[in-house]
């Protein structure tokens, strides 16, 4: 066979390619890998892995000597509100004045702001938008992400979002998890009656269901937002009708979302900073990954950050993403979360990187497709400016990428997307 791209002199060649879906607890600390590795393949499809040595008799049309920089499978985000209008950095001088956010809202900001801007904008503006961002998240390494909607709170708006989404994954070949996220917030009307709301949201199920906007259903649980009893309600309406959920749990309040997500097969709960001890140890007998969100912590100047060592320890499977969203963690730098989770997690190196690559793909059921370099597999690859896993993590606020390549493409390079 005759390949179109081969990969030679790969100081560490991480595949990830675990005998699992996902890994937990002790196992998280495995780092499937090959020295002095090799890659190559033919169509977007990965062909060959193996050593440089075994690539001799290897013909390829194109040839790349990485001299002993690292390799790994494309980054895998779980967890980011890709498409909005407008941003918030309006709302800086607020916050540093030590305005609660709760007043913020009163002065139609926070969330509020971020609707009001989506509704008014077109489609084709917010594609543009969210083409823009999405091409700074793969320059940082991450070829397959989870985008939510939640900035319309209503249904036309709602939908608008879900459809730049899907017309995203196909315009860029990218591997996107589209989730519907309605139950965002409470509109202001509706303060008074969220059920009614969430009614209104859950009527659009099937209409998403039948366009394939969307493969999840998530919510907001969280004190002053929707309470345990309504989020029960509204995922279990859809998983009737045919989504797999997950849920913003136990971010700020100790309301026992995360019970709920482990105990309804949530593909993952997200944030968790409050989560219970209880529901802690209930991760290690569940499938449901625990999503965490470093960025947000910081951005938001929080003293505690979710609770990475527990989890694990206690044979949970942890997953990190940036939560890109123009309020709360205004980044699409990933090796910065990266960062964090080393510094404020306390995770292993070899932990990281399990919770970028095949953790987190299995966050948005794209275990199958992503998260890990195999024969047969797209050709989702990134080569680092690194000479070995340890030091993306070690060496914080820069771009480490030499190149990424989407689906067999070139698509990023120098810490830039490239444009044609």
């Amino acid at each position: 066979m005759l390949l179109d791209i081969l990969l030679i002199n790969c100081k560490e060649l991480l595949t990830m390619d675990h005998e699992t879906k996902m890994v937990r607890g002790e196992q998280m600390n495995s780092l499937p890998h090959v020295k002095d590795g090799a890659i190559g393949w033919k169509d977007g499809v990965i062909a060959f892995v193996g050593t440089s040595t075994e690539a001799k008799s290897i013909k390829s049309k194109k040839i790349i000597d990485c001299n002993g920089k690292l390799v790994s499978p494309g980054l895998v985000d779980p967890h980011t509100h890709l498409v909005f209008g407008g941003s918030r950095e309006h709302e800086i001088a607020l916050k540093q004045q030590g305005t609660p956010y709760l007043e913020i809202l009163k002065q139609g900001g926070g969330i509020h702001s971020t609707v009001k801007a989506t509704r008014e904008a077109s489609f084709e503006q917010l594609y543009a938008k969210a083409q823009f961002h999405l091409k700074r998240l793969i320059s940082y390494g991450i070829t397959t992400i989870e985008a939510k909607s939640g900035y319309g709170l209503e249904r036309e708006t709602e939908l608008k979002q879900l459809q730049v989404v899907k017309e995203l994954a196909k315009n860029m070949d990218m591997t996107i998890a589209s989730t519907f996220l309605g139950a965002h917030a409470i509109p202001m009307q509706y303060k008074e009656n969220p059920e009614v709301f969430l009614g209104n949201m859950a009527e659009l199920f099937q209409e998403i269901k039948d366009q394939e906007l969307a493969e999840f259903v998530d919510i907001f649980c969280e004190e002053g937002v929707f309470s345990l009893d309504q989020s029960k309600a509204y995922l279990s309406l859809a998983k009737e009708a045919g989504f797999s959920v997950k849920i913003h749990a136990d971010e700020i309040v100790t309301l026992g979302g995360t019970e709920l997500a482990i105990q309804i097969g949530a593909a993952s709960a997200d944030h968790l900073i409050a989560a219970s001890d209880l529901a802690v140890d209930m991760f290690g007998s569940s499938n449901t990954v625990a999503v965490l969100l470093p960025g947000t912590t910081f951005y938001l100047n929080k003293e505690f950050y979710a609770k990475a060592r527990s989890i694990i320890d206690k044979g949970g499977s942890v997953a990190l993403a940036t939560d890109f969203n123009p309020g709360s963690s205004p980044t699409e730098n990933i090796q910065f979360i990266m960062n964090l989770a080393m510094l404020k997690l306390k995770m292993t190196c070899e932990e990281i990187w399990n919770a970028v690559t095949i953790n987190a793909a299995k966050a948005i059921k794209k275990e199958n497709t992503s998260g890990r370099l195999k024969v047969g597999r797209r050709a989702d690859v990134v080569i680092w400016n690194a000479p070995n896993y340890q030091y993306i993590p070690y060496h914080y606020g820069i771009n480490h990428v030499h190149t990424v390549f989407l689906n067999g493409q070139e698509v990023a390079k120098g810490g830039a997307y490239i444009d044609e």
